[in-house]
């Protein structure tokens, strides 16, 4: 993560550990490397090593909006899960659904950076970002929670890069 930037880009610390993120069309996250939007347009499946009887908060963003170059919406937040038992992922609170990568044409690759954080209490909120709104989901800052929520480092983390297909108009044309 050092040298793709994401350290100091998004975090000051390096994950504890690799997250193991698979998608339902065979795709894998390798710590880098390029995937497609169509490959990752659907909710993965996250692993990561957990304390039993923890809670986690998953965070999915895109530092790279509207581009690497001119990252101004930096960061663009992709999915939230919150309050995760141990790291049974689809047993937390979803606060931002998951939406896939949408890199537009000609912005070059993207980064899309998966972290997960222990949490210290339970967190409440009854805040939720629906996967076909845009609101709530520019200039998110990895940080701010950390802060926040007083987390310490993340424990898991990965990414993969991506850039524009045909994809990326089906999912443009749903999020409003």
């Amino acid at each position: 993560m050092d040298t793709a930037g994401i350290i100091p880009d998004i975090i000051d610390v390096k994950p504890a550990s690799k997250a193991t993120i698979t998608y339902p069309s065979g795709a894998q996250v390798t710590l880098g490397n390029e995937l497609t939007p169509t490959q990752v347009k659907d909710i993965p499946t996250v692993e990561f090593e957990a304390e039993a009887g923890s809670l986690y908060t998953l965070l999915l963003v895109d530092p790279d909006a509207p581009s690497r170059a001119d990252p101004k919406l930096r960061e663009l937040l992709h999915w939230l899960v919150i309050n995760i038992p141990g790291n049974k992922v689809s047993e937390g609170q979803t606060i931002a659904e998951y939406i896939g990568a949408g890199p537009r044409e000609g912005t070059g690759l993207h980064r899309y950076v998966f972290l997960v954080f222990k949490q210290n209490d339970k967190i409440t909120t009854e805040k939720f970002v629906s996967k076909t709104s845009r609101t709530g989901r520019t200039n998110v800052k990895a940080r701010d929670y950390i802060q926040k929520y007083s987390f310490g480092g993340p424990v898991a983390g990965n990414f993969f890069q991506a850039q524009f297909d045909d994809y990326v108009n089906t999912l443009l044309e749903t999020v409003k």
